[in-house]
């Protein structure tokens, strides 16, 4: 699978890992006989149409990054902006939620969801669109994206982080409590919910992460960088 060369750069061989789906602009360099073709944002299509469920679908597609597929037989080598990077190698019943704007790549043959990350359990679907729209004011308010990317079974994904990775293990007696501006992915069997730190009141137009925070409870792993950044 990924191989990490150095602190911001990862390596694959495309043939073995059975493909690789990366961000637009992400692969550095390659070697062999490899093909890149523009690769469909995962969920977006399921809530295409009018109204509600068109409104999330458009949203969906806003807050996710333009990807590529790589196929073929070589090795290509991934990075972007000079950005930390880190491996996560998937274990079979455990879910990786990362920020759209954080995930480098990961292996195709990963099952690919878009849930809200303003409400969603660890290796379910969770979300959904009503969960989406709750967390509308959230995201707002923190400068967060609404919705995440799920991934799970076989494989590995490469995050992103300005500044560099942090990774807090959560599953003792008290929640793991975040900085949603900070938020790079939740691996493992992790819940994830937006809750206000203020009241509703003293938060609107402060744009802080400190008014809302995103309070982990499970087994896993969440993953924070070093910075409250936007990538």
């Amino acid at each position: 699978m990924f191989e990490q060369v150095n602190s911001k750069v990862v390596k694959v061989d495309v043939g073995a890992a059975g493909g690789v789906v990366a961000r637009a602009g992400a692969m550095l360099f390659y070697t062999g006989d490899v093909a890149f073709a523009p690769h469909q944002i995962p969920g977006a299509q399921a809530m295409g149409g009018g109204g509600l469920m068109g409104m999330a679908g458009r949203m969906m597609a806003g807050e996710h990054e333009r990807t590529m597929l790589a196929q073929g037989n070589g090795q290509v080598h991934y990075g972007f902006a000079g950005l930390e990077v880190h491996v996560v190698h998937m274990q079979p019943g455990a879910a990786l939620r990362v920020e759209a704007s954080r995930l480098l790549a990961n292996t195709a043959g990963l099952q690919s969801s878009i849930v809200s990350v303003a409400s969603s359990g660890g290796g379910g679907g969770g979300g959904g669109l009503m969960g989406a729209l709750r967390g509308a004011a959230g995201g707002a308010l923190t400068g967060q994206g609404m919705f995440t990317t799920q991934l799970s079974g076989h494989g590995s994904a490469v995050l992103l982080a300005h500044g560099g990775f942090l990774e807090l293990q959560v599953g003792g007696p008290n929640p793991v409590v975040v900085d949603p501006q900070a938020f790079v992915a939740a691996y493992g069997n992790v819940n994830t919910e937006l809750k206000a730190a203020l009241s509703w009141r003293d938060a609107v137009g402060r744009g802080s992460g400190e008014a809302m925070q995103l309070q982990c409870t499970g087994q896993g792993v969440v993953y924070v960088q070093a910075s409250e950044e936007k990538l």
